[in-house]
């Protein structure tokens, strides 16, 4: 498995990501938002700039993450429009920077939650999003075979607040799109804010569709709709790491898998969070 971090969790300022990933033993960073913007945003120099310093400390770009299609209400979206053209052109960014820095994945988000899109026994008459999943596949349709024509794999991540939020989702989303350019990243803590049991079910749904994987640790308390991070090892996530890990490893998971830097201590930075957490996350996925 391939080790990194998503960077701007460390900060914003690549060379300093660099030096304090790889003084912590890793190799593969994600990138997100690096100096002022957010990839995709990048001009060519710039791109350039973060090619030669991930060369300089030998570190392997593992994915390229723009919030594409975040938060895009999927009953009121149109293919074409303006909002949905403009999504579409950062992918295209996001694709040709990957290219230039050697990623293998491209992010996108899944648009926003419609929280009931199936039912029955009246349920359907009253509660459930009539179209809501057919709309979403057919909205994700044109970034799908934008990677197929790249030849660039597009992960789409499992978020807390997107159509995708499941194991069980994301099997059958990737099945009903039948596209080999598109697979799920795993945000596991995120799963798990939408009740899913991430092993065995979310991992027996997906594993063999698995792009990319974000790991952090959190406490959810889901009734009162709040989420407190903490370090890895410390939070709900904690009782399924060994069998998440020895899943991976039995099955041959050879992918990234990314450290997200969300956790800060009181009175101390992002950084020292992942201090805190890069020791016991290199112990359970080394």
């Amino acid at each position: 498995m391939e080790l990194g971090v998503i960077t701007d969790g460390i900060s914003r300022d690549f060379e300093h990501a660099l030096k304090v990933l790889t003084e912590a033993g890793l190799d593969h960073a994600e990138l997100q938002f690096v100096w002022e913007n957010e990839v995709g945003d990048h001009s060519e120099e710039e791109i350039g700039r973060i090619k030669s310093l991930a060369d300089q400390y030998s570190v392997r770009i593992s994915c390229i993450s723009r919030h594409n299609f975040a938060g895009l209400p999927v009953m009121d979206t149109e293919i074409g429009d303006a909002v949905y053209e403009t999504h579409m052109d950062g992918l295209r960014r996001c694709i040709r920077m990957a290219k230039a820095v050697g990623a293998p994945l491209v992010r996108t988000m899944s648009f926003r939650k419609e929280m009931i899109l199936f039912g029955g026994n009246g349920a359907q008459d009253w509660i459930v999003s009539q179209g809501a999943w057919d709309r979403f596949l057919k909205l994700m349709e044109a970034p799908v075979r934008l990677a197929e024509d790249e030849e660039m794999t597009l992960v789409v991540e499992t978020g807390n607040n997107s159509m995708i939020t499941s194991g069980y989702l994301g099997r059958k989303f990737v099945d009903a799109m039948g596209s080999e350019r598109l697979r799920i990243l795993w945000d596991i803590p995120n799963t798990m804010y939408c009740t899913d049991i991430p092993y065995p079910d979310a991992y027996d749904e997906i594993k063999d569709i698995i792009g990319h994987i974000h790991i952090k640790d959190a406490i959810a308390d889901i009734a009162r709709a709040t989420v407190e991070f903490q370090p890895l090892g410390k939070g709900d996530v904690a009782p399924y790491l060994d069998d998440i890990v020895g899943a991976l490893k039995r099955d041959g998971y050879s992918g990234g898998i990314s450290y997200e830097s969300v956790y800060r201590p009181e009175d101390g930075t992002f950084e020292d969070g992942f201090r805190a957490s890069v020791g016991k996350f290199k112990e359970v996925f080394g």
